[in-house]
């Protein structure tokens, strides 16, 4: 799909996702044939003319300014990350050309002196490190050949044992990834990627088509660790600020709670446990026919 394209789909789903009573609009003398605001009530609260609009959702309009651009995501009540991916899928900037990305030796270095569960990602959601206890709470990194998290979560058949709340890391994880999307709009290896989980799981395609847009923060996971059980985690996201497209995740537990006490029995269980025993996980299974 073309970033023009891209932007007129992207404010179409977030117009049909708008609630007109929420506005203060009337509902009309006839029953509305579709779903949120029409176009001429969305173009009449952020101030620009219907036509422009219209052409804007068709993919015609081109060089949109960020007076106009700021104007749609008041109207359309855009959060911060939904905001910044308007302004990047409408004004694109020169794509430079993608390169593997490394984790420096010293970023290693503290994650492994973190006492807390920690990895850290890249620009397409795929893991590049992470320390002892990270690569133990759910899949383990260290015996995975690809550790891209959006293809184990939606192919790999574990992944709804691991997480419990499957539905909703589903969710999170496809706005989280519309989000890493629109800083590097136009990138082969996004369409790529994106192309193979349509393919795959319905699931994806189901919720990539919502257009869902939401940075990777903070927030809480279930997970059946396969050694200690349930854990209930809290994670935040810290990006690096040499390296915006990689971000570090670390999950805490609450204090006093069954959870910091079961992450303790792990953390034991890692330090004493010879390095080939660790984590015995199935191999890893793979959907390769459409869910």
């Amino acid at each position: 799909m073309s970033d023009a394209a891209e932007l007129g789909a992207f404010l179409k789903a977030r117009r049909a996702a708008l609630d007109p009573a929420d506005l203060g609009l009337p509902p009309g003398i006839t029953q509305r044939r579709v779903k949120g605001l029409r176009r001429e009530e969305l173009a009449q609260l952020a101030g620009i003319s219907v036509d422009y609009y219209t052409r804007l959702e068709q993919g015609r309009a081109k060089n949109v300014s960020d007076a106009i651009l700021d104007a749609l995501a008041r109207a359309l009540r855009l959060n911060a990350g939904e905001e910044a991916y308007l302004h990047n899928v409408a004004a694109p900037k020169r794509r430079e050309k993608s390169v593997p990305q490394r984790v420096r030796p010293e970023l290693q270095h503290l994650l492994d002196a973190i006492q807390a569960p920690a990895f850290v990602f890249g620009r397409y959601l795929n893991v590049l490190a992470w320390n002892p206890l990270g690569g133990a709470v759910s899949f383990d990194f260290g015996r995975l050949e690809e550790r891209s998290m959006p293809k184990l979560v939606f192919t790999d058949e574990r992944a709804k044992h691991l997480h419990p709340e499957w539905d909703a890391v589903c969710r999170e994880l496809v706005a989280n990834l519309r989000a890493e999307s629109g800083r590097h709009p136009g990138d082969p290896e996004f369409t790529r990627l994106i192309d193979e989980l349509s393919l795959a799981s319905e699931q994806f395609r189901k919720l990539w088509a919502e257009h869902a847009v939401q940075e990777k923060a903070q927030g809480w996971k279930l997970i059946v660790n396969p050694v200690v059980g349930e854990l209930r985690l809290r994670y935040q996201t810290l990006r690096l600020p040499d390296d915006p497209d990689q971000g570090m995740v670390i999950y805490h537990a609450e204090p006093g709670s069954e959870s910091e006490r079961a992450l303790g029995l792990l953390a034991s269980w890692i330090a004493e446990a010879p390095a080939d025993a660790r984590v015995k996980l199935p191999a890893t299974r793979r959907n390769v026919r459409p869910s």
